[in-house]
Formats: structure tokens, C-alpha cells, sequence
């Protein structure tokens, strides 16, 4: 059986004329005539009817839509799988930050993999600077970083984290309605430091305190800065997603703080302009899955 000529019978059932179908199709009336011609010769039946100027489906045609119909949604899908495959990369090189990579990917990458499953996933963990020029560099197809703006990239808010203090089971915050950032002073502060500019916002918020806090421990991981709020060594203010499984075990607390509301880290996926677009399509979908609606903004 031709698909054309399925097509043809698609078309004009849909605009209900042969010459609005024609037109769609690129082809000459006559063309699309001929073709359904040759579709009714090869059923043994006729497909449609005029009624005057309207030309309506027959008994037979009104059997035999739904089968065409399907026929040609299963040749189109086909057809894009066929050319997707042509243009989609054999590896894509995913560029992270540590937070991301840690955090993020190891549920976003099993998901994008089950989507194209002929492709290789190579991962690169680095600061957001590194991946910005790994990027440039081509060394990189795409990349996970701090809130960036750059001229020569594409950049897209993927996801915003925010950042609370965390304390561990038991701490007296728990027992507290309201916890200020002047009531932190007292306590051993463990201070994780990503060099972000959200960050300094944290800092900002100790500035006018006539006692400054007790930071006991200052380090630049969050998972370091996390084991040691769990080994009771300390509080911390760490962003949302490195603690969510122990939030949800209750082995850490969330306390939230009036002068620190509504700091966030800014996580964007950056290309060159339009790049590997499907890819970014597809991490964004996976990501408003797996980590709830994104505001997007692209930059």
C-alpha cells in the first residue's frame, strides 16, 4: 500500500476538499484525485461522496480512517525516530559542578539514558569557571553551573536550591518557635563556603551583629560540612538538595531564619546557542520531574 496515497486520504478527510488538501500536500488537485483513485482501486471500494460542494466519507471510508490515521501517526514516528538518530551524537560530554554531579545527575543521567539509550554519557566535575571555559574549548557539549550571564552561551535557569540552616536531632533550635540569626552566636557553627555570590548574602547577615558566630569549622564541601552537622559538631547553613534524605530520616532539621529567607544557589545549563538542543530539552523536562517547576529564563 502507498503511504501517499493514505496520506492523500488523511488530508482531504481532514480539510474536507481536494483542493485545501492539495495545497497542504504541495501537489496539483488532479495529483490528489489520482491518488485516492488508486487508494479506493487497491480497497475495492469508494472512500468518499460529494453532497453538492461538501465531500463527505462513506460507510467504508468511516471503517477505514481510524487504520489510516494510525497507520500514518506509527510512519511519522518512525520517520523521526530514523532522523534523530542521524543527528543525535554517539556521546554527549556533560560538564558539573560538584554539587550537581553529586546531588543531581545520578538520578538525571540513568533517565536521560533510558530516553536515548544508544548514547554515551561522559561526566566532568569541575568549579563553574573551568566548565565555562571546558565549554568554549569544545571539550564540553553542555554544562551545569552557577548562575551565569555570558555573551557568547546560552544560559538556562535549570533549578534554585535554598539554602536554610540545618542542625542535627535533638539541638535546642528544635525546641524553639522562632530562631534569629542573632541566637546562632552561641552555637558551634560549621560554615560551608561554595564561592558563590548567594553566599555572601549568608555572610551579609552577620554583619550587624554586636557578637559574631562561633564558626568552628570552615570548608568547602557540602558533603564534609554535612557529616559534621550529623556528627553533632556543629550547625550549618547548606542548600536544600545535599540534605534531602536526611531531612526526610528527621537526622537533620531545617530552621528557618527571617534574615536569611529566600537566598538560593542558582544552578543554570549552559550550551553553545543552540547546540545540542534536544539535550537541554530533555534535562530540563527530566529536571521539572525530578525536582519540581523551574521559572525558565533564558539569558
Amino acid at each position: 500500500m502507498n503511504i501517499e496515497n493514505l496520506e492523500a486520504f488523511v488530508y482531504v478527510n481532514h480539510y474536507g476538499s481536494f483542493n485545501k488538501a492539495a495545497d497542504v500536500l504541495y501537489l496539483s488537485q488532479p495529483s490528489v484525485t489520482a491518488r485516492i483513485q488508486s487508494l479506493e482501486r487497491e480497497l475495492d471500494c469508494k472512500l468518499f461522496d460529494r453532497l453538492g460542494k461538501q465531500i463527505v466519507l462513506t460507510e467504508k471510508g468511516k471503517q477505514f480512517l481510524p487504520y489510516a490515521q494510525q497507520i500514518m501517526q506509527t510512519f511519522q514516528k518512525g520517520k523521526l525516530q530514523i532522523q534523530q538518530r542521524k543527528t543525535i551524537p554517539h556521546e554527549i560530554r556533560v560538564g558539573a559542578t560538584v554539587s550537581v554531579s553529586n546531588y543531581m545527575l545520578p538520578e538525571l543521567l540513568p533517565r536521560l539514558k533510558q530516553r536515548y539509550p544508544d548514547i554515551h554519557i561522559k561526566l566532568i566535575t569541575a568549579t563553574s569557571d573551568e566548565l565555562v571555559t571546558k565549554l568554549h574549548n569544545k571539550e564540553l557539549d553542555l554544562a551545569f553551573v552557577r548562575k551565569i550571564v555570558h555573551p557568547t552561551l546560552l544560559s538556562v535557569k535549570f533549578y534554585e536550591d535554598p539554602i536554610r540552616l540545618y542542625v542535627y536531632e535533638d539541638h535546642p533550635f528544635t525546641r524553639k518557635q522562632e530562631v534569629s540569626i542573632a541566637d546562632i552566636g552561641v552555637h558551634p557553627l560549621v560554615f560551608f563556603e561554595c564561592g558563590s555570590l548567594d553566599w555572601m548574602r549568608v555572610h551579609r547577615a552577620f554583619d550587624n551583629l554586636a557578637e559574631q558566630p562561633n564558626i568552628e569549622f570552615l570548608v568547602d564541601n557540602s558533603e564534609t560540612a554535612k557529616k559534621l552537622v550529623l556528627g553533632r559538631a556543629g550547625i550549618c547553613f547548606l542548600p536544600q538538595l545535599c540534605v534531602r534524605q536526611e531531612v526526610a530520616s528527621r537526622q537533620l532539621i531545617p530552621i528557618e531564619i527571617p534574615e536569611v529567607s529566600g537566598i538560593t544557589l542558582q544552578t543554570n545549563l549552559i550550551t553553545r546557542g543552540n547546540e545540542h538542543s534536544y539535550f537541554v530539552d530533555a534535562f530540563m523536562e527530566l529536571g521539572k520531574s525530578l525536582f519540581g517547576p523551574i521559572e525558565i529564563e533564558a539569558t
